[in-house]
């Protein structure tokens, strides 16, 4: 059953009030048509059995009450600071989302080139609901305003810290979450060409742990969606065997 996410704001009563985006999308992308049912979803975990009522107007009729929907396993709370590449961070929040990562947040580090214009994080917004959408996800991801590294590891502190390095000896990611009971779990990807050394510095200063994402040198777009794959693969794993 298709899938649209809509803000609270939409919802009066057992009403929910289309954008015309989501109209065109349902009614002319879709063809529903009236009486036909897709899922609303409020992008924090709440969902609603939707039925579209009255072809070309901005309504629907949805059930008053939430459907049940099981929960699964509880996984770990997933941030990825992800320092921005020259080009590719589309994909990036794309296929981290599709990963299960909570939030993410757009890195200034020393060797980053790209300055993006507000009308880029609105984008990045709009493909994570997207993304959201499409892989049937609950909860959509947040993308935070973009940050200087300096003021995010001093902003943040997160139950556990990663820092993904290449070229030097350090623990897999891998090897570091199923060591590890996790509530909570960052992951800090560089760009290309790396971090600085002041920069690894400064984060094994705030409580980062260096590891290593294997012995191939990824791009740094690679990197991010290796890391969300890794996590994802190493709780799995943590959780079918645990003890």
């Amino acid at each position: 059953m298709q899938r649209i996410v809509v803000g609270t704001d939409q919802i009066e009563g057992t009403l929910l009030w289309l954008t015309a985006d989501q109209k065109h999308y349902l009614q002319r992308v879709l063809r529903l048509r009236i009486g036909d049912r897709f899922l609303a979803l409020s992008g924090a975990g709440d969902m609603w059995m939707a039925t579209l009522t009255t072809n070309g107007q901005a309504h629907l009729s949805i059930a008053p009450n939430n459907l049940a929907i099981p929960k699964g396993r509880s996984k770990p709370h997933i941030t990825l600071a992800a320092s921005l590449p020259k080009q590719g961070f589309d994909d990036v929040v794309r296929q981290v989302t599709e990963l299960g990562v909570a939030k993410i947040v757009p890195i200034f580090s020393d060797r980053t080139l790209l300055r993006p214009s507000p009308n880029k994080l609105e984008r990045w917004r709009k493909i994570a609901t997207e993304a959201g959408e499409q892989s049937e996800r609950l909860v959509v991801p947040i993308v935070s305003e973009p940050l200087a590294w300096s003021d995010w590891i001093r902003k943040e502190s997160q139950d556990f810290r990663y820092l993904c390095v290449a070229r030097q000896t350090a623990p897999s990611l891998l090897a570091a979450c199923l060591a590890a009971t996790v509530h909570s779990i960052e992951v800090a990807v560089g760009p290309e060409g790396g971090w600085t050394d002041p920069e690894v510095t400064d984060a094994i200063a705030y409580g980062y742990k260096p590891v290593s994402l294997g012995s191939s040198i990824l791009r740094a777009v690679t990197a991010s969606v290796a890391a969300l794959a890794i996590l994802q693969a190493g709780f799995d794993f943590a959780t079918v065997y645990k003890p």
